[in-house]
C-alpha cells in the first residue's frame, strides 16, 4: 500500500515546519498539489520555511524554490530559473519584468505526477546550481525603459531629477516600471504626477 503525502510528511516531521502546515491547511484551491509538492521539495534535502507566506526551499540560506498557487495553477518557482537548463521547455516566465524566476505550472495532482521525473530533475539541476554559488546577472537600471512622458518632466524639473537619480536602483528600477507599465501617454503622465511627490522625498513606490 502506498504511503499518502501526509503519511510521508509525518516520517520527516523534523525537517518540516510547522508555520508552512499551518498555510497549507488553510489551502482549498489547491491543497492536494501542495502536499505532493511539498513531499517532492523535501525529498531534495533542502530546508523549509515560510517565507512571503509560501513554502520555501532553501540551501544554507539561499532560496532555490518555492510553492506557490493561483486561480488558474498551482506552480513551483524556481528562484534562479532564468539560469536552468529548459530541456522540455516548460519553464516559464511570468512577465517580461521578471528577471530571475522561472515556473513549472501544474493544474492537477495528475499533472504533478505525470511531470514527476522532470520536476526531480529541475529540482536537482536548481540545488546543483545554487552550490555552484551562480548569480542572474540583472539588468541595470540603465538597461530599462525611461518613458518620453517621465522623461520630460525630469528635464522640466531639475529637483525632481535629482532626486529620482538619488534613489536606491530597485527604487528607480520600480518606478520606471511602474510608468512604463501604463499604455496610455495620458496615464503615464498621471502616474508621474501621482508619484513626484515621493519621489522628491525619497521613497520607493513601496515604501
Amino acid at each position: 500500500m502506498k504511503s499518502s503525502p501526509k503519511n510521508h510528511l509525518d516520517r520527516i516531521k523534523g525537517r518540516t515546519d510547522p508555520l508552512v502546515s499551518k498555510v497549507h491547511s488553510k489551502e482549498k484551491r489547491w491543497s492536494a498539489e501542495f502536499a505532493v509538492l511539498r513531499q517532492h521539495c523535501l525529498a531534495s534535502g533542502l530546508s523549509e520555511k515560510l517565507k512571503w507566506g509560501q513554502a520555501c526551499y532553501d540551501l544554507n540560506g539561499g532560496n532555490v524554490v518555492l510553492i506557490h498557487g493561483f486561480k488558474e495553477y498551482c506552480a513551483l518557482l524556481f528562484m534562479k530559473g532564468a539560469l536552468l537548463k529548459d530541456s522540455k521547455g516548460i519553464l516559464v516566465q511570468q512577465t517580461k519584468n521578471v528577471q530571475s524566476a522561472r515556473q513549472l505550472r501544474f493544474t492537477s495532482v495528475a499533472d504533478i505526477k505525470r511531470q514527476m521525473t522532470a520536476i526531480t530533475a529541475y529540482i536537482e539541476q536548481a540545488v546543483t546550481l545554487e552550490k555552484s554559488g551562480a548569480k542572474v546577472q540583472k539588468k541595470d537600471v540603465a538597461d530599462y525603459e525611461m518613458p518620453a512622458e517621465f522623461l520630460t518632466r525630469l528635464d522640466d524639473d531639475p529637483e525632481l531629477a535629482e532626486a529620482f537619480y538619488a534613489l536606491t536602483p530597485g527604487r528607480q528600477k520600480g518606478y520606471l516600471l511602474h510608468f512604463a507599465g501604463a499604455k496610455q501617454s495620458a496615464t503615464r503622465v498621471a502616474r508621474v504626477e501621482k508619484h513626484a511627490p515621493r519621489i522628491l522625498r525619497g521613497l520607493g513606490l513601496d515604501d
